[in-house]
């Protein structure tokens, strides 16, 4: 358990333990102050941490890897493109496209379904990271 989580936890009994040691109440919220913002740092260092390994994803020359995002929206843009031409296609060869229809459905079904939860969560967590980033005017 990470250590703000701990004085997150820990917080009731800190306050009763900051009664006890610090009878002045002026002295007794200067120290929980102190104590919230330890625990703010600490969040903070933490989030610097996930954040940058992100950022350096971002950054990489490899053009695979910083322009995922984009590259997958293009293939999305293609199926799209594709589906649409299927439609056309189907007013001359109705039963051709119908069962390349029901092929392509199967293949899609034979994917288990965590892999389709672990795809849609890394591909929120990392859309949302760079919206975020791009929010505090980091990379663009």
């Amino acid at each position: 358990m990470p250590i703000p989580a701990l004085i997150g936890a820990a917080m009731p009994l800190i306050g009763k333990a900051f009664d006890a040691i610090f009878p002045d109440p002026a002295e007794r919220e200067a120290a929980k102050l102190k104590l919230l913002e330890a625990e703010n740092q600490g969040k903070l260092r933490e989030t610097e941490v996930a954040l940058s390994a992100i950022l350096a994803e971002g950054q990489s020359p490899d053009p695979w890897t910083s322009r995922a995002r984009p590259t997958f929206l293009y293939v999305m843009y293609g199926v799209i493109g594709l589906c649409f031409v299927g439609g056309v296609l189907s007013i001359w060869w109705p039963n051709e496209v119908a069962e390349a229809a029901v092929n392509v459905g199967q293949l899609f079904a034979a994917i288990p379904d965590d892999l389709w939860w672990l795809f849609g969560a890394g591909y929120l967590g990392y859309s949302a990271s760079r919206s975020f980033d791009k929010w505090k005017g980091g990379a663009s």
